[in-house]
């Protein structure tokens, strides 16, 4: 749920590696094996916060063929499985799996990308109301990154083939977003904007104790923020993120009855290796 942040570093890390091997020797060759490892003070997916705006341990690595190919696993810590429940379910891991092909197609710095997404959530104890159902989710995805001197960034579209994160009659929702990086040439810092649309199919619905039949639980997301490279595969992000999400509803992925789509500040350390 984090290629935002894994592409955003993955490019500033890879561009500074770069210029200092173009000026002293010939490039080594680089692996097709890479790991990431972020700690952060919220975890939010698509504006939504998963761990009720408590920190979070995440990690992953990938593998890329020169061919364009690759695979991945990616993993974050969470508590909304459970504060969506009432039956005793507990998940506390998001652990999601994903696999595609990208690759420079049209010109050099515009890699094109399709894949496929398996979020997967290991579940222990109770049973699920009619509420929230099994949250293992599948997607697909298509993604166009571009690149334009300082500026970088990507449009995404992503498609669900099942129920979206246990919500009822929810196939084929889908995800359509737009991220934008400037780096401004300052102190290795990038600023970074994402606008996004949660379109969740089969909604309204009146089934459920706390849907009614007006209540839409489709929404929009947004993030500003700034990213400082450190070098060495560190860097530190801060950004700003909100959403217009229905508390109604969204209120379930908390404790307290709180929104887990209002705004509030992110900051992660991420390494990657």
């Amino acid at each position: 749920m984090n290629t935002f942040k894994k592409t955003t570093l993955a490019l500033a890390i890879s561009a500074l590696a770069g210029g200092a091997m173009a000026q002293s020797a010939p490039a080594e060759e680089k692996s097709p094996i890479s790991a990431n490892v972020t700690i952060t003070n919220d975890y939010r997916y698509r504006g939504i916060s998963q761990t009720n705006y408590q920190p979070a341990i995440q990690g992953g690595f990938d593998y890329a063929h020169e061919s364009g190919f690759y695979i991945g696993n990616w993993n974050s810590t969470i508590n909304w499985v459970s504060n969506a429940t009432s039956n005793g379910v507990q998940a506390p891991l998001e652990m999601d799996f994903y696999g595609g092909f990208k690759k420079e197609l049209i010109a050099p710095g515009f890699a094109s990308d399709f894949g496929v997404l398996q979020y997967f959530y290991p579940q222990t104890g109770g049973n699920y109301n009619g509420m929230i159902l099994n949250p293992n989710t599948t997607e697909i995805y298509a993604a166009q990154n571009f690149t334009f001197g300082p500026v970088s960034g990507f449009v995404k579209v992503n498609y669900s083939l099942t129920n979206i994160f246990g919500i009822p009659n929810s196939s084929g929702s889908f995800y359509p977003d737009l991220t934008v990086n400037y780096d401004t040439g300052i102190w290795g810092i990038t600023a970074n904007g994402h606008i996004g649309y949660q379109y969740i199919a089969g909604q309204p619905v009146s089934s459920g104790p706390l849907l009614q039949p007006e209540t839409n639980i489709s929404y929009t997301d947004w993030k500003l923020g700034l990213t400082k490279d450190f070098g060495g595969g560190l860097a530190l992000s801060a950004s700003y993120v909100s959403t217009n999400a229905n508390p109604v509803w969204w209120n379930t992925f908390t404790k307290g009855g709180t929104s887990a789509g209002r705004g509030g500040a992110v900051v992660a350390l991420t390494k990657t290796f």
